[in-house]
C-alpha cells in the first residue's frame, strides 16, 4: 500500500469520526421525544402522532385500510374496545398475513427501539409473531435508554414482574445485520407506531 493510499484512508477515517461526533452532538440537543422519533424513523419505523384517542382511532383505521387488513392478531383484552369501535376483529391465533396489534412497555430514545414484555407477548417470542406490527404507545412511555426502561418495568410491576423482556430494534425486514452480537436475532418487524400524546 502506497503512502498516498494510507494518507487518504486516514483522512476518510477522520472525516467519518468528525461526522459521527457532529451527529452525536446534535442528538444531545434534542429532547428525548424528538430523539426517539428521529432514531425510530431513521431505522425504518412508520410513525403516526395522535393528539387524542379519536385521532388514534382514525389513524388505526387508515393503517388497516391502507394495508387491506380486516383483522388483527392481539393478545391484549384492553384493545378489544378499541377494535370494536373501529369495526375490526381480533384473534389470538397467530396468522402471518395479519398484523400484530399491541401496547408496549416503553420506547427507548437513544436507539429508537421498542421494549415489550410477557404482558404484551404472553409466552411468544418476537420471531414467532407476524412480520407486521402496529404498536399503540403514549408519550409518557419514552425513556432515555434501556436501563431506564427496564427500571420502569420493575417499578410498575414489583409483585407481578414480567418473565420475558424483548425489544424490536430494526423496522426493515431482511436488513443485513452489521452487529455481530445480534447475528441471527434481529427481531426486525415492519412496524407502525401510533403515539398518543398524554403529557
Amino acid at each position: 500500500m502506497s503512502f498516498f493510499d494510507k494518507f487518504l484512508k486516514k483522512i476518510v477515517k477522520i472525516s467519518q469520526k468528525e461526522e459521527q461526533h457532529k451527529d452525536n452532538h446534535q442528538d444531545e440537543e434534542l429532547s428525548v421525544d424528538e430523539l426517539f422519533v428521529k432514531k425510530f424513523i431513521h431505522k425504518g419505523g412508520k410513525f403516526l402522532y395522535c393528539s387524542d384517542l379519536d385521532e388514534l382511532e382514525k389513524n388505526l383505521i387508515q393503517v388497516l385500510q391502507e394495508n387491506q387488513w380486516n383483522n388483527v392478531v392481539s393478545f391484549d383484552e384492553n384493545l378489544k374496545e378499541l377494535l370494536t369501535k373501529i369495526n375490526s376483529a381480533k384473534t389470538t391465533k397467530i396468522i402471518p398475513s395479519l398484523p400484530f396489534l399491541s401496547y408496549c412497555e416503553c420506547l427507548i430514545a437513544n436507539d429508537g427501539s421498542i421494549l415489550f414484555s410477557s404482558k404484551q407477548l404472553k409466552d411468544k417470542k418476537l420471531k414467532d409473531l407476524p412480520l407486521n406490527f402496529i404498536v399503540c404507545a403514549r408519550t409518557s412511555q419514552i425513556t432515555k435508554d434501556s436501563r431506564d426502561g427496564i427500571s420502569g418495568i420493575r417499578n410498575r410491576s414489583e409483585k407481578n414482574a414480567p418473565t420475558i423482556i424483548s425489544s424490536i430494534k430494526d423496522y426493515i425486514i431482511n436488513k443485513s445485520e452489521t452487529d455481530f452480537m445480534s447475528y441471527g436475532h434481529t427481531n426486525s418487524k415492519s412496524l407502525y407506531l401510533l403515539l398518543l400524546e398524554d403529557l
